[in-house]
């Protein structure tokens, strides 16, 4: 990416993404859910639920943030994630859990979009529309090396204070750094447009209309429909990887005098780093690819993905767990790849004014499907195994993706 773009701005804009990915709970969420006594189908039900609570928000989400300001819903969506890690932290019941994870699908729905069409109107704002990919890939980068520093020392923290609970404290201190940090964005990024000569009621009718207009064109919908069907399926499989990790761990020689929790801290938490590290180069590569003479396409990518699930689930029926750990890595290297491409695709075809709606669209359409997927995947888990779940999804999904392509053809 050319130093020119590398400014202040460029770098609290990676700031954020490294910041939110400090979660340190990501890579032990499930095992600590398992831990607790939850089924693999309560655990499909929560995670239903956070997406539920998300479609519910998302959509009036992003018209709150286009119509009275992302700062004010960015830093809405850190304070309830602060109260969903406390809830983590305090929860012993199902009930309880399910109140956390509602708390932090309303977390997902006032941030999910918001920062993307931050970027996207800096980029106008400089006149660097033309690198949107790059940019935004690069910031990406930054996150996924949040994702990986976060696993490291998620690992440590459980290997130090052998349990799980202590991480979901720890969470909270990235995110408080977050607040200070989107405190000091230009005042210019608050807004797509100056609400200042507006009334309130006419900027939520023109981005309504506007929004309903953009979604309605073929070309925006089929953009959306193919990065939601991804991102959906990438995000409802990845916390069922946990428990292929421990059982990859146990067949390992090594550390063998240290107790099951703190020898699965170590090793997960380098597992998830070496993953996070991959797919940050995977989101860095993307503007060069989609700069290049190469044209990846949407629907190819989407069943590369859809394949690597399929040979994931086999593999572990085969009981090979290495083997099954790198078709998932493939899963998030495809993820991270696509997306940066996806998104500025989306924003070559839409206006920056309601680009944070469309996206938060994007991002309904996407929980829609993570529902289905969750709990698919937690009952068909409890009856026959992780593996099995893994490949009945992603054959489910291919198949989908499949016939609607093939109406597309038959109506041209």
């Amino acid at each position: 990416m050319q130093k020119t773009l590398r400014n202040l701005q460029y770098y609290k804009f990676s700031a954020y993404g490294f910041l939110r990915n400090l979660r340190f709970f990501d890579s032990f969420l499930m095992l600590f859910l398992l831990e607790k006594g939850m089924s693999y189908s309560e655990i499909g039900i929560m995670y239903a639920t956070k997406e539920v609570v998300l479609n519910l928000f998302e959509i009036p989400s992003g018209i709150f943030a286009d119509t009275w300001g992302r700062k004010r819903a960015l830093a809405g969506s850190f304070m309830l994630y602060i109260i969903s890690f406390a809830a983590f932290y305090l929860s012993e019941s199902f009930v309880l859990f399910l109140l956390a994870f509602a708390f932090f699908g309303m977390g997902d729905a006032f941030r999910t979009g918001t920062h993307k069409g931050m970027i996207m109107d800096y980029l106008r704002m400089n006149d660097w529309s033309e690198h949107k990919t790059n940019y935004y890939g690069h910031t990406r980068a930054w996150s996924q090396r949040g994702l990986a520093l976060s696993s490291l020392v998620a690992g440590f923290i459980v290997f130090r204070e052998s349990n799980f609970e202590t991480i979901f404290l720890f969470s909270i201190i990235p995110y408080l750094l977050n607040l200070l940090l989107l405190l000091s964005y230009p005042k210019e990024l608050n807004y797509s447009r100056q609400p200042g000569t507006h009334n309130r009621l006419i900027d939520v009718k023109y981005t309504f209309i506007n929004f309903w207009k953009m979604v309605k064109r073929p070309v925006v919908f089929a953009l959306i429909t193919s990065s939601a069907a991804h991102s959906a399926f990438q995000k409802s499989l990845k916390d069922y990887i946990q428990p292929v990790m421990v059982l990859s761990i146990a067949v390992l020689p090594i550390f063998t005098s240290l107790g099951e929790k703190e020898r699965n801290g170590i090793f997960i938490g380098i597992i998830y780093f070496v993953i996070y590290m991959l797919t940050s180069r995977a989101s860095s590569m993307a503007g060069l690819v989609k700069e290049s003479a190469l044209k990846p396409s949407a629907v190819i990518t989407l069943l590369s993905g859809l394949l690597a699930g399929l040979l994931c689930g086999i593999l572990y029926g085969f009981e090979l767990w290495w083997l099954s750990l790198v078709f998932f890595t493939l899963i998030y290297l495809v993820e991270n790849f696509r997306k940066p491409i996806m998104t500025g695709l989306v924003a070559d075809e839409v206006s920056n004014e309601i680009l944070t709606s469309v996206l938060s669209a994007q991002s309904q359409l996407q929980t829609v499907i993570i529902v289905i997927l969750s709990l698919i995947l937690g009952f068909v888990a409890d009856i026959f195994n992780v593996g099995v779940a893994i490949a009945i999804v992603s054959i489910l999904m291919a198949v989908t993706v499949l016939i609607i392509q093939g109406f597309k053809k038959w109506n041209q």
